[in-house]
């Protein structure tokens, strides 16, 4: 089963600057593609979207630029951007002008709470309906109501929920994301990422610790509205990246062949337009 990774972070310390690097332990290095690349060719990884890494704002057009032309596996990016700003438009149309753009994301859960909700993030962010862009939502668990506002407040634009809502996996933290996971589910305009997950894990997790998680995420969202990301190099963090692919495959062995492979590419083919 083929596999493309909705969520790869490149980190090249040469090039760019990443203020929340310096804080970040094992991950504060470079993540070069070549490495990635020895790794996921190897378990069926045949494409990659590269996520932005949050990386200083006068970096940000440059990290995208860059990533587009980083690698042959990488076939696109999410790019960083500021909804926040009055100067949003005019960086849309810069950006959206370079072909493999393949959606937009803004850190919010290391953001404040009320940043998502001005008129102004929320009438930038519908601009991106009309160029049939997604939007990367990546919340705490905590934040899930807060995200299901924006959600609700941009009926046009197709949302990707990152890591699953990041739940607490390694405190079997069920509830109440599990509610709120249904509850940011009952909008049609969102979709589900299956990443990041064993990040919140701990270090000596196990696939039987990650099943619910990901079985309510897919229970919630369906088969047509879940993608696989890889979360590298913050995966590393608990595991590498042949682990997470086999919890993956594991936890969705008992699916048919079609339902895996919407997971695993079909849907990422078509919400990301790749």
């Amino acid at each position: 089963m083929r596999i493309v990774d909705t969520h790869l972070h490149l980190v090249h310390m040469d090039r760019f600057t990443y203020p929340w690097l310096a804080g970040a332990g094992a991950l504060n290095r470079a993540w070069p593609a070549e490495a990635y690349a020895s790794e996921a060719v190897k378990l069926g990884i045949e494409a990659a979207l590269h996520m932005e890494v949050d990386v200083a704002e006068a970096d940000m057009e440059a990290e995208t630029r860059f990533a587009l032309d980083v690698h042959p596996l990488v076939v696109g990016a999410i790019a960083a951007c500021r909804p926040e700003s009055p100067d949003f438009p005019t960086y849309l149309d810069r950006l959206t002008a370079l072909e493999g753009v393949k959606g937009f994301r803004r850190i919010l859960h290391t953001s404040p709470d009320e940043l998502s909700q001005s008129d102004l993030f929320r009438a930038n962010l519908r601009r991106l309906a009309d160029r049939q862009l997604p939007f990367d939502l990546c919340v705490l668990s905590k934040q899930l109501p807060i995200g299901r506002a924006l959600v609700a407040s941009c009926p046009q634009v197709q949302f990707v929920l990152d890591h699953c809502g990041v739940p607490d996996v390694a405190a079997k933290a069920l509830d109440p994301w599990r509610r709120q996971i249904t509850a940011l589910a009952a909008l049609p305009n969102v979709a589900a990422k299956i990443s990041g997950i064993v990040a919140y894990a701990g270090p000596d997790w196990t696939t039987a610790d990650l099943r619910p998680f990901v079985e309510h995420i897919i229970e919630s969202f369906g088969w047509d509205r879940v993608v696989w990301g890889s979360d590298y190099p913050v995966l590393t963090l608990t595991a590498d990246l042949a682990r997470w692919v086999g919890a993956t495959r594991e936890i969705v062995a008992g699916a048919s062949l079609d339902e895996q492979a919407k997971l695993f590419h079909r849907n990422a083919e078509r919400i990301y337009r790749i």
